[in-house]
C-alpha cells in the first residue's frame, strides 16, 4: 500500500533543503541593504500608516517593513528575537480581528462575537489539522465527514456551507477539505450573521483562517515529531526578506508525515508544500502571492454510523466505542489533494485611502472507499440486532458523490476616512464573490458488497475489497456576488454607529446526472442583507454594543431521487435574522468578552406525501420544503490573555437553546435541533516557571486543557441522545537554546482517561422519514505527541 522507505528520503531531502537555504541566506548583505537589526533581549514593536484599510487578516508571525505596507492595516505588530522559541511566551490574546472589507479593527471597536485561536495555541498544543484547532472555541462544533480531518463547521447550532462561510485570508475556500494545521498562523470565527459583509452565506459565521506569511528576520524553523500509535512528521518553515531594503520576503512551509494511525493496522500519510511571497513595489504597495499543495491519505480510520428513521433497536444509542481497536477494513478510506492559488495587491493612497484587489483558486480533489455502516434497529432484516447493544450492519459502495470542488474567488475593496465637521466616518465600498463547480464520478465499476453484521466493542475484520468507480461530469455550479457599502460613525470617543449594506446576486446550477445538461435550479438578483450596530465606550478598555443584522442564503436543493416530488429544485431564498448584545473589557494582558444572541432561520426537511404527481408510481413519496423555523437563542463567553505574569489562559463556554419552532409536523415542533449542544465550554491553561527559579528551570512550562460537551440530540424526534463528555489534554515544554539557537521539545496527551464519547452527529434527512437519519462519529482515544524544534 504505501513504502516506508518513503520517510528517511523525504527527511533526508528536506534536510538538503534547509542547510541549502541557510547557507544562501547566510551570505553577506550588499552594502546598500543592511540587515535590519532586532533587539535581541525584548519584543521590538511598529507601527507603519494609520489607515485600518482591509489589508488582509493579521498574521503574528508578520511584522512590518520600515516605510512600506505592512499587511495589517496599520496595527502594531511584534518581532521576536532569536533567543525566544516560537510559542515559548504563550501569549493568547489577540487585540485585533479581521472583518473581511472593513479591515483590521480592534476587537474593542467590534461589535461582534469574534472568537479566536492564536498562533501559540497551535504550536504548543502541538495541533495537527484545522478541527483540532476549532476544539477551544466554545460555539463552534465540527461535523465530521469523513474522518477528524474533514468536516463540516458549525456555531451556534447553524451548520455551514461548503463554502460560502469559510475564507483563508479573506477569501472563500473548501470547508470540507483537509488542510494542514502548519500552513495556517491562526483560526478566527466571527459567530452569527455576516451576509452584510461577506455575501450570501448559512447563518453559521465566518471561519477566518490566516495564512503564514514572510518574516522580516531571517528564520529557517525545524521540527520532527510523531503521534501514537507512530505517525512520524518533518516540518521546515523558511522565512526572511532580501533585496534592498527587503522589498522581497519569502516564505517556504514542508511537511511529511507518514505511519500508523490511532488504531492498529490504521495507515496515515500528509504531505504538503507551500510558498508564501511579498512583493513590494513601492513604499505604499506590495503584492502577495501564495500557493500550496497538500495531499492527504487515510486508511483504517474510524467509520460514521447511521441512525435510521426506525431507531436503534432501544430507547438509547450504544456508548461510543473505543477507537484504538480499528471498526473499519484497512482499504477504507480516503486519498485527498488539495491545490490553493491565492494572489492580492494592496496599495495605500495616503493615509486615508487605500484599496485591496484579490483572488483565489482552489482545485479540492478526493477519492473515497468508505463504508456504509448502520446501526441495527432490531428488526429482522437485522436478525433482530439492536444498535442500542452495538450491532450495525455494513456494506462497501463505489460512491458517486461529488468527487472533486472547484473554487474561484474574489475581492476588491476600497476603504478611507473622512470628517464631516467633528464626526470621522471609515468608509468601504466593494465586492466579493465566488464560483464553484462540483463534478461527480459518472458510474460505480464495483458492484455493492454486502460485509454483513459487526459490532461496535470488537476489532472490525478485512472483509471486502476497495470499490472504485469511474469518469466524471459536472454535476453542480454555484455563481454569488455581491456589492458592500458600509460606514462607521465615529461621533466621539465614545459612541459609534456601524452599519453595512450588501446585494447579492446568486445563481445556482444543477445536473440530473451524466447523461443531463446542467439546468437552472435557483436565481435571484440584488437580495439585500443589512447589519447596524451602535457601539458605546464608558472607557478606552470597555465596550457595550447591540447589533441587528440580517442576512440572505440560497435555498437548499433537492437531491436527485424519484422519490420526491420537486426533485433538483432549489428551495426559494431564505432569511436569517439576528440580535445581540455583547460587553468587552481589556484589562492589562487579558481580555473578556460576553454577549447574548437570538438567531432565527428557515428549516428545510422531507414531507409525506401519498403518491403525488411526479412520483413514481406506487411510492411514498416526499416534497422538500421549509417546514418550520430554527430559532437559537444563547450566551457566550470568553476570557483569554494572562491571568498572571506567568499564567496564560483561553477559555470560553457557550449555553445555547436551539429548537425547530413553527414546525408543519407538530411531532417535530419544539424539538431540539440535532447536534446542537445546550452547554459546550473549554478551558486551556500555560504556566511557565519564573525567571526566579533559575535559568534551567525557567525554561519548563507546563499546560491542561479540559473540553466539556453537553448532551445532544441525535434524531429529530428527540427519542435518541448521545450523552455527554468531558476530555481531559495534559503536556509540557522545555525551552533551551543551543548555542545561541533556541530549541524546544514539547510532549502532550490528548484525550487523557481515554474517554469513549461520540464526537459529533449530525443529520442530512432532517425528516428522518428515510435512510440514516442521522450519522455519528466517535471521538479518538488516549493519543501522545512528541515534537522537536529547532530555529538557526
Amino acid at each position: 500500500m504505501h513504502d516506508r522507505s518513503y520517510n528517511p528520503f523525504c527527511i533526508g531531502m528536506l534536510a538538503t533543503f534547509l542547510l541549502t537555504t541557510s547557507a544562501l541566506a547566510a551570505a553577506p548583505a550588499p552594502a546598500s541593504a543592511p540587515e535590519k537589526k532586532v533587539q535581541p533581549a525584548k519584543s521590538a514593536t511598529a507601527k507603519v500608516g494609520v489607515n485600518k484599510a482591509a489589508q488582509g487578516p493579521k498574521s503574528a508571525s508578520t511584522t512590518p517593513i520600515a516605510g512600506t505596507l505592512d499587511g495589517s492595516g496599520g496595527e502594531t505588530v511584534t518581532v521576536h528575537g532569536h533567543h525566544v522559541a516560537d510559542g515559548a511566551h504563550a501569549r493568547y490574546m489577540n487585540k485585533t480581528v479581521y472583518l473581511g472589507p472593513l479591515g483590521n479593527r480592534d476587537t474593542l471597536d467590534t461589535p461582534y462575537s469574534v472568537m479566536g485561536v492564536p498562533h501559540d495555541v497551535i504550536i504548543n498544543q502541538q495541533i495537527r489539522n484545522l478541527n483540532d484547532i476549532a476544539q477551544y472555541l466554545p460555539s463552534v462544533q465540527l461535523e465530521i465527514r469523513g474522518d477528524p480531518n474533514t468536516s463540516r463547521p458549525q456555531s451556534r447550532g447553524f451548520e455551514a456551507d461548503v463554502v460560502a462561510n469559510s475564507r483563508l485570508d479573506g477569501l472563500n475556500v473548501v470547508s470540507t477539505t483537509p488542510y494542514p494545521a502548519e500552513q495556517v498562523d491562526n483560526l478566527q470565527v466571527l459567530n452569527g450573521l455576516a451576509g452584510a459583509m461577506y455575501g450570501p452565506q448559512n447563518p453559521a459565521g465566518v471561519f477566518e483562517y490566516t495564512l503564514k506569511r514572510p518574516t522580516d528576520r531571517r528564520t529557517e524553523r525545524f521540527s520532527i515529531g510523531v503521534d501514537s500509535i507512530g505517525t512520524p512528521t518533518v516540518n521546515g518553515d523558511i522565512s526572511g526578506r532580501v533585496g534592498r531594503n527587503g522589498w522581497f520576503g519569502y516564505r517556504l512551509n514542508l511537511l511529511h508525515a507518514n505511519g500508523t494511525s490511532y488504531a492498529q493496522g490504521s495507515w496515515l500519510r500528509r504531505d504538503m508544500v507551500s510558498g508564501d511571497f511579498d512583493i513590494h513595489l513601492d513604499r505604499k504597495t506590495v503584492i502577495e502571492i501564495d500557493a500550496s499543495h497538500y495531499t492527504y491519505d487515510q486508511r483504517g480510520g474510524a467509520p460514521a454510523f447511521g441512525i435510521l428513521a426506525t431507531g436503534v433497536g432501544g430507547d438509547k444509542l450504544p456508548e461510543a466505542p473505543d477507537l484504538s481497536k480499528r471498526l473499519a477494513p484497512d482499504w477504507s478510506g480516503y486519498h485527498m489533494e488539495t491545490n490553493t492559488f491565492l494572489a492580492k495587491i494592496k496599495h495605500e493612497f495616503n493615509e486615508n485611502w487605500s484599496f485591496t484587489l484579490g483572488g483565489l483558486y482552489q482545485d479540492a480533489a478526493r477519492q473515497s472507499f468508505g463504508v456504509t455502516d448502520t446501526l441495527c434497529d432490531g428488526s429482522s432484516t437485522c436478525g433482530g440486532r439492536k444498535g442500542s447493544d452495538g450491532w450495525y450492519s455494513s456494506r462497501a459502495t463505489a460512491t458517486t458523490t461529488a468527487d472533486d470542488f472547484r473554487v474561484g474567488s474574489n475581492m476588491a475593496y476600497i476603504n478611507g476616512r473622512v470628517h464631516t465637521g467633528p464626526i470621522q466616518h471609515d468608509l468601504v465600498i466593494g465586492t466579493n464573490g465566488y464560483m464553484m463547480g462540483n463534478y461527480n464520478p459518472v458510474a460505480g465499476v464495483t458492484s455493492a458488497q454486502n460485509l454483513g453484521f459487526g459490532n461496535l466493542y470488537e476489532t472490525t475484520a478485512n472483509r471486502g475489497s476497495q470499490p472504485y468507480y469511474r469518469g466524471r461530469y459536472k454535476s453542480s455550479s454555484v455563481t454569488s456576488q455581491s456589492f458592500i457599502v458600509g460606514d462607521t460613525i465615529k461621533f466621539n470617543e465614545h459612541w459609534s454607529i456601524m452599519g453595512t449594506l450588501s446585494w447579492s446576486w446568486i445563481n445556482q446550477e444543477s445536473a440530473l446526472n451524466a447523461q443531463s445538461a446542467l439546468r437552472k435550479t435557483f436565481d435571484t438578483s440584488a437580495a439585500f442583507s443589512p447589519t447596524a450596530s451602535l457601539i458605546y465606550k464608558p472607557t478606552k478598555n470597555q465596550t457595550f454594543y447591540f447589533t441587528y443584522g440580517k442576512s440572505v442564503e440560497a435555498g437548499p436543493v433537492t437531491p436527485n431521487s424519484a422519490s420526491y416530488t420537486n426533485t433538483n429544485i432549489a428551495l426559494p431564498i431564505a432569511h436569517s435574522e439576528e440580535y445581540e448584545v455583547g460587553y468587552k473589557l481589556r484589562y492589562k494582558n487579558m481580555q473578556v468578552n460576553i454577549d447574548g444572541f437570538r438567531m432565527t432561520s428557515p428549516y428545510a426537511l422531507y414531507v409525506s406525501a401519498s403518491n403525488p404527481t411526479g412520483c413514481a408510481a406506487g411510492s411514498n413519496c416526499q416534497t422538500y420544503e421549509y417546514g418550520g423555523t430554527q430559532r437559537n437563542y444563547g450566551v457566550e463567553a470568553q476570557i483569554s490573555g494572562e491571568v498572571l505574569p506567568n499564567l496564560s489562559v483561553l477559555a470560553g463556554m457557550t449555553w445555547l437553546d436551539a429548537e425547530l419552532v413553527k414546525a408543519s409536523s407538530p411531532s417535530l415542533n419544539k424539538k431540539e435541533i440535532v447536534g446542537a449542544a445546550p452547554l459546550q465550554a473549554s478551558i486551556l491553561l500555560d504556566y511557565r516557571l519564573p525567571a526566579s527559579l533559575g535559568a534551567f528551570a525557567s525554561g519548563w512550562a507546563f499546560n491542561a486543557g479540559v473540553h466539556y460537551m453537553g448532551n445532544r440530540a441525535a434524531n429529530v424526534t428527540n427519542t435518541l441522545h448521545t450523552g455527554s463528555y468531558t476530555t481531559l489534554e495534559l503536556g509540557t515544554r522545555y525551552a533551551f537554546n543551543v548555542y545561541r539557537f533556541p530549541w524546544v521539545v514539547r510532549f502532550g496527551v490528548s484525550n487523557v482517561t481515554n474517554e469513549r464519547y461520540w464526537a459529533s452527529v449530525y443529520t442530512g434527512a432532517p425528516s428522518g422519514t428515510s435512510g440514516a437519519a442521522s450519522s455519528l462519529y466517535a471521538g479518538l482515544p488516549r493519543v501522545y505527541h512528541f515534537t522537536l524544534s529547532a530555529e538557526f
